[in-house]
């Protein structure tokens, strides 16, 4: 084939650190924003971003070029220091792991509006909870021990 196309695109998920209920909704949106600017910065492109007081969901598109792993740790380090600078909030800081799961471009529609309703869907589910399913219907082995 002469040329290369691709259309990466991920749903990433990660928690606050011990999954506190850390991020307020005076300053969510400004969070959301920073992390889109860290997306955009490490050249990829951000769809949605949303989440709960404990947790963050992002679709994303990718290059081929770039690490899930090395962009996680990089926007978590960089917006985790923003909330301390920016915010005030000197113990606030992500959970280590995360969830990375590919996604099609016909999902995406439906994975935006999961990502905007966000609040509504956890009045009646938590994000541990809703993390299993997630981790089970995407057929990923985990240990019960870190998901307690």
């Amino acid at each position: 084939m002469p040329s290369t196309y691709t259309k990466l695109h991920y749903h990433l998920v990660f928690s606050t650190h011990r999954r506190e209920h850390m991020i307020r909704e005076e300053w969510e949106s400004h969070l959301y924003a920073y992390l889109m600017g860290c997306l955009r910065q490490a050249g990829c492109h951000p769809m949605e971003i949303g989440g709960y007081t404990d947790h963050v969901h992002i679709l994303v598109g990718m290059k081929p070029t770039h690490r899930v792993c090395d962009v996680l740790c990089d926007i978590k380090s960089t917006s985790s220091k923003w909330v301390h600078d920016a915010i005030g909030v000197s113990n606030f800081r992500w959970q280590e792991g995360y969830g990375a799961f590919t996604t099609s471009v016909k999902e995406d529609r439906g994975l935006r509006h999961y990502i905007r309703t966000q609040k509504e869907h956890h009045r009646s589910r938590t994000f541990l909870e809703e993390y299993r399913a997630m981790l089970r219907d995407a057929g990923v082995d985990w240990d019960p021990r870190f998901l307690s």
